[in-house]
Order: C-alpha cells, then sequence, then structure tokens
C-alpha cells in the first residue's frame, strides 16, 4: 500500500443548524463531518465483538484546509482515504463534496491511533484488521 486509497464514503444531510450567522456551515462542523465517516468507517473495518469493546481509536491530529463554503440545503458527501498503516496508527485523508458537485469544497487529513479499550493506551493494530486495511475495499 504506497499511497491513499478509498476506503468509505458517506452521505451527511447539511442541517439547518449547521451554519453560522455567515449564512454558511461553520467551520467546526467541517470536522464533525470528517469525524462521522471516520467512526462509520471505523465500525465496519474491526470485527463487531473488538469495536470499542477491545479495540478502538483516537486521533493524534487533525486539519482542514476550507476550499469552498457549504450552505443548507445540501448534503455533503465525505470521501475517506487512508494511506500506509504504520504499527499503531494509520493517516486518514477527506474530501468534502456536495451534491453532485465534482470540485471538493474541503479536505483534511488525520492520524488514526489504534488503542486498547481497557488501558488506554496506544496498541499494535490487529493483524486481522491490518489485513484488512490492506485489503481495504470503499464501503458507502
Amino acid at each position: 500500500m504506497n499511497e491513499k486509497k478509498l476506503v468509505h464514503t458517506e452521505r451527511i444531510a447539511v442541517r439547518w443548524g449547521d451554519m453560522d450567522a455567515m449564512g454558511h456551515v461553520n467551520n467546526t462542523v467541517y470536522f464533525r463531518y470528517m469525524e462521522q465517516a471516520r467512526i462509520s468507517w471505523f465500525e465496519q473495518l474491526v470485527p463487531e465483538d473488538e469495536v470499542w469493546q477491545s479495540t478502538g481509536i483516537v486521533i493524534v491530529n487533525a486539519s482542514c484546509n476550507y476550499k469552498r463554503p457549504i450552505t443548507y440545503p445540501g448534503t455533503v458527501e465525505v470521501r475517506l482515504m487512508v494511506g500506509p498503516p504504520g504499527g499503531s496508527s494509520a493517516p486518514t485523508f477527506y474530501e468534502l463534496r456536495v451534491d453532485a458537485d465534482p470540485v471538493p469544497y474541503a479536505d483534511g487529513a488525520a492520524v488514526v491511533v489504534f488503542v486498547d479499550m481497557k488501558t488506554q493506551k496506544p496498541a499494535r493494530i490487529p493483524e486481522g484488521i491490518r489485513q484488512r486495511l490492506l485489503e481495504s475495499e470503499v464501503r458507502t
């Protein structure tokens, strides 16, 4: 796995309350859109009996590049890509598009660290999950 690979697509309706006084989606909500896509992807990646029981993830950094304002109404499509996994972490990348517009409204990144839910400490990515990361197909 030498480059970013699209592994998940999440569609999220823009809510009226996502907007701020400037009439567009507040900058913090873009992080919420990325978060929702990341959690949905993680819950599909990890076996059901392990997700949030023995295996979890936290982010150690996150970024967002705002390119165009998102407004209500609309549906945000968050495309989540994963880069090569490390020992306990994996880089994730995001593109936010609205409706059928092919030009991204924002892009971002976050490094996720796998954690042992009992100790709350970083843990090596379990081999089965690592294999799924390397063989991932797009899920919506």
